[in-house]
């Protein structure tokens, strides 16, 4: 199975897409970027993926604001300090939640889903990611112009990787899987 869609083209030289796996385990966070725009139809190609992720109850909390403008992606960076990645990105997507929710925090969840779609949809196109929180909402509410219903928001920031092109990391960072796998109960 591929994250490529028929009918969606792919401007990252990569014609057929990656296969799913490839694309999970070369997802890393980047936050250096080339100097290099992201062409619209890979950038159509990424939030439609997170329009069609599933969602509690196919609420589709979310709504998407694309930023490609360079002064305003240097204007939104400054929304949280761990946001520094996205005054040079090629594109950020903020991906904005409403003030209500449930007890249970549905919403958040939701949006983590549609952020993750994306990602893997990016890594698809050999495009690096990074997401960051806001901290500054005031200031992200002035910066994108959202409507008074809109609470929150989580931050995609999108372009090529400056270092090192998005391979399959072989050897991960991560805790072995037999300390995290917990089969039947811990």
């Amino acid at each position: 199975m591929t994250l490529f869609a028929a009918g969606w083209g792919c401007s990252g030289g990569n014609l057929r897409g990656m296969q799913t796996w490839d694309a999970i385990t070369s997802r890393r966070n980047v936050r250096d970027f080339a100097d290099r725009p992201i062409p619209a139809a890979d950038l159509d190609r990424i939030l439609e993926a997170g329009r069609r992720t599933p969602s509690s109850q196919n609420w589709q909390p979310w709504d998407f604001v694309l930023v490609t403008d360079r002064a305003q992606l240097a204007e939104l960076s400054r929304v949280f300090s761990g946001a520094y990645h996205v005054a040079q990105s090629a594109a950020t997507i903020a991906i904005v939640g409403p003030t209500a929710d449930n007890p249970f925090r549905r919403a958040q969840f939701d949006l983590g889903q549609a952020a993750m779609s994306m990602e893997l949809a990016a890594a698809d196109l050999g495009i690096g990611s990074c997401h960051a929180g806001v901290a500054d909402m005031t200031l992200a509410r002035q910066v994108l112009g959202l409507p008074a219903d809109r609470d929150w928001a989580i931050l995609l920031s999108l372009g090529y990787p400056a270092s090192r092109p998005l391979t399959p990391v072989r050897s991960p960072k991560r805790r072995p899987f037999d300390e995290v796998v917990h089969r039947g109960r811990w």
